[in-house]
């Protein structure tokens, strides 16, 4: 019989020059879980939410924010630049030229019906 499932994990992306900044915990020992995760919001607030799973209750969250929503028109915004610059591979002119009298011409005799 196999055992209930245990487990332990978190992870964090913090990121200054694209202001990524999130990340994630949770722990698990048989049917009850725990966890929570948080992502940097664009307007300056931390979005955090927080969980817990009890056998049959289902996902149960409470979502939190801190700090206060601020625009600042004044702030850098991300530009990427590509890291490569693709040139088209077609050609604008034909290579190859048809004349209208062109007509193929068999490579076999066609035989004479009797």
């Amino acid at each position: 019989m196999a055992s209930p499932a245990q487990y332990n994990f978190d992870w964090v992306v913090k990121d200054d020059y694209s202001a990524n900044d999130y990340g994630h915990q949770e722990s698990r020992d048989g049917y009850n879980t725990q966890g929570s995760y948080y992502v940097q919001l664009p307007d300056g607030r931390l979005q955090k939410v927080t969980y817990h799973v009890d056998g049959d209750s289902g996902y149960v969250a409470e979502v939190s924010y801190e700090g206060h929503a601020q625009y600042q028109a004044h702030q850098p915004s991300y530009h990427p630049t590509p890291a490569y610059h693709p040139t088209p591979s077609y050609h604008t002119t034909p290579s190859y030229h048809l004349t209208p009298s062109y007509r193929p011409t068999p490579s076999y005799r066609p035989r004479p019906h009797h």
